[in-house]
């Protein structure tokens, strides 16, 4: 048995929660691989809404085992919010949720350190979500960092150390009054602490190869999306982690040839959170359109997300990346009512058209769009394919025509319900 991927491959925000959730059923176990609480992953049924944003989407089916990675970082604090909001629903996460003893966790201390290097690098700052990813990533490559696993293991010593290494660089590098704040914060985590030790703590890289070994089916979730790959991403506007196929070996021990399929997930169009480049970003009322239609607000932050036309060059250069077996379309109801709908199919840069994602994106970077008829029609009562209107067929067969790669899930609206398999 192998692990089937699922991935985001544009900016992050694709709909991977709810795609999770509705392919979940045929699968035995939901594994995240990487990131931390800067994902929000939504499920939405006529029941409820939830966000997840470490716990893995297959949460809420209580059959199957769900397993918070070592590639992932993990917040106390916001890992035991997340606890009592799955919990209202009548779901006991005890039942069915592991977490990896090689987790790393988010400190009080890397919450402020976060704040103190995003305010000194003023206006070349990054978009952080402030929820200390970043620096928990750089003590884990630095070899200084806390894992899950150390919460039984000379705990106490450990914290202290690398909390007293962070309080130097507030004060010596970053000139940072954290003291008053670093005492709220502190609190509240050392009690979220136990909530963290009441879940089955083990070494989850054992546990996924013993689920191949007993012919049970494994999806590896990813957050972000391909586009914020700490490597290959639009650098250095990225995630700190990677984000890529790839991810999933190194953030769950799983071996290369033991990945089946990849799941590659995007928007009929394109958004995007926080600062960094985006070449079809739309300023305009079109721009303004989407973003109100598409709901686009940040499920983790509330920010309002930017929007554009979907780009053909970073889509086919994420599939690539991600070695991409088939696409899932989001939220192509959003375009319902476009007279025109335009896709960027290449960049002009230097002035010459070029289709290869470049080594940097900036300001001379421009989209070159081809122009397709809008369908004019409401996509959201659909149940079957057959069902789609014309124009809608030709801009699905446009994108597989560019992409080489089959569209074989269409959403046309935000319940699972709204999902529709194509092959």
């Amino acid at each position: 048995m192998k692990a089937d991927v699922l991935l985001g491959l544009q900016w992050g925000d694709e709909g991977k929660g709810k795609i999770v959730d509705v392919l979940t059923p045929k699968y035995d176990s939901v594994a995240r691989f990487q990131g931390g609480p800067n994902a929000g992953h939504t499920l939405e049924t006529k029941e409820f809404k939830q966000v997840l944003h470490s716990v893995p989407s297959g949460i809420f089916h209580e059959d199957k085992i769900n397993i918070i990675g070592n590639g992932v970082v993990l917040d106390p604090v916001i890992f035991k919010s997340e606890i009592e909001e799955i919990s209202s629903h009548g779901i006991d996460p005890h039942k069915n949720l592991f977490i990896s003893k090689k987790a790393h966790l988010i400190l009080p201390t890397h919450k402020l350190l976060d704040a103190a290097s995003e305010a000194a690098k003023g206006k070349t700052k990054i978009g952080s979500t402030l929820k200390g990813i970043g620096p928990t990533y750089r003590d884990k490559i630095g070899r200084d960092g806390i894992r899950v696993g150390d919460l039984c293991n000379n705990f106490e010593e450990k914290y202290q150390k690398l909390t007293e290494n962070h309080k130097q660089i507030l004060e010596k590098l970053y000139n940072f009054d954290y003291k008053e704040k670093l005492e709220k914060l502190e609190k509240e985590w050392k009690e979220s602490l136990k909530v963290l030790r009441s879940f089955k703590i083990i070494d989850s890289e054992h546990k996924i190869n013993e689920l191949f070994k007993d012919n049970k089916s494994v999806l590896a979730e990813g957050a972000q999306g391909t586009m914020l790959d700490v490597d290959f991403g639009s650098y250095p506007y990225v995630t700190s982690s990677n984000t890529i196929g790839a991810g999933a070996c190194t953030g769950l021990g799983i071996a290369p040839q033991k990945i089946g399929k990849v799941f590659g997930i995007f928007k009929a169009y394109c958004t995007r959170v926080g600062m960094g480049p985006f070449p079809t970003e739309l300023f305009d009322g079109t721009g303004e359109k989407l973003r109100i239609e598409g709901r686009e607000f940040g499920a983790t932050t509330g920010r309002p997300r930017r929007c554009g036309w979907l780009d053909l060059v970073a889509l086919k250069y994420a599939n690539m990346l991600d070695g991409t077996t088939e696409l899932l379309m989001m939220k192509s109801d959003i375009l319902d009512y476009f007279s025109t709908i335009k896709v960027c199919t290449a960049y002009e840069l230097n002035g010459k058209k070029i289709t290869e994602f470049p080594f940097e994106l900036n300001d001379d970077v421009k989209p070159v769009y081809t122009e397709l008829p809008g369908w004019n029609t409401d996509l959201t009562k659909m149940k079957d394919a057959k069902e789609f209107p014309e124009n809608f067929k030709k801009y699905i067969d446009f994108i597989e025509k560019e992409t080489e790669l089959p569209i074989t899930v269409i959403s046309v609206g935000p319940d699972r319900s709204q999902t529709i398999f194509r092959k």
